[in-house]
């Protein structure tokens, strides 16, 4: 993995916190405004820096290519190094612009009435059909130039739904940033634990639909 791909990775996720937590901190366009906030920089996000290092801007998503046998372990080590390093970055500058963790940040926590089990099996399934979505567009051999669109349409649309339950992180890196300014890590293993079953998930199904 070279400083190129490292940094791709770095500064998409940077850049996917920024935008997509930052709406949900500033909260003016309620569900939907944080929905298509994410899903549309995760469009141009796709097409500025797929072809350096995949835009994966998502631990989860490593993991279901690396699982699925397109990237090596310890590739996809150095890809989560870059990712929650990124995440925390793009966190440490909405702290900065918007004068400290008041807003929330955007951070992800499990709704009132939404137990962590419940939490953890939203994000995995939601997760799985993120991943799904990524493996059967943008990394089989017959990938559509259309995959950056697919997947960011499909990040919008799972965000819809599971925003008011779980914040529909999906993405261990969108949580972790937003977490550690808070100073609210108590619940971020959902967010690691439910977008890693989902991403085993999708790369199993994806071996079998083949």
């Amino acid at each position: 993995m070279n400083t190129k791909v490292w940094l791709a990775e770095f500064l998409g996720t940077a850049a996917l916190i920024f935008v997509g937590a930052g709406a949900g901190a500033i909260g003016q366009g309620g569900l939907v405004g944080v929905a298509l906030a994410h899903g549309l920089v995760l469009v141009g996000l796709a097409y500025a820096y797929g072809s350096v290092s995949g835009t994966h801007i998502n631990p989860a998503v490593t993991l279901a290519i690396t699982l699925s046998g397109k990237l090596k372990w310890p590739q996809a080590l150095r890809y989560w190094a870059a990712q929650m390093l990124g995440g925390a970055f793009g966190a440490a500058l909405l702290y900065i612009v918007l004068s400290g963790a008041s807003t929330g940040l955007g951070a992800t926590l499990p709704a009132g009435g939404v137990t962590s089990i419940q939490a953890v099996v939203i994000e995995a399934v939601l997760t799985f059909l993120l991943a799904t979505v990524v493996l059967r567009t943008a990394v089989q051999k017959d990938s559509t130039p259309f995959a950056g669109v697919a997947i960011g349409v499909t990040l919008a649309a799972l965000i819809l739904m599971g925003g008011p339950l779980t914040g529909a992180s999906l993405n261990p890196a969108r949580t972790f940033g937003p977490a550690l300014f808070t100073g609210n890590l108590a619940s971020l293993w959902i967010y690691i634990a439910g977008p890693f079953l989902g991403a085993a998930a999708a790369a199993w199904s994806q071996r079998y639909l083949k």
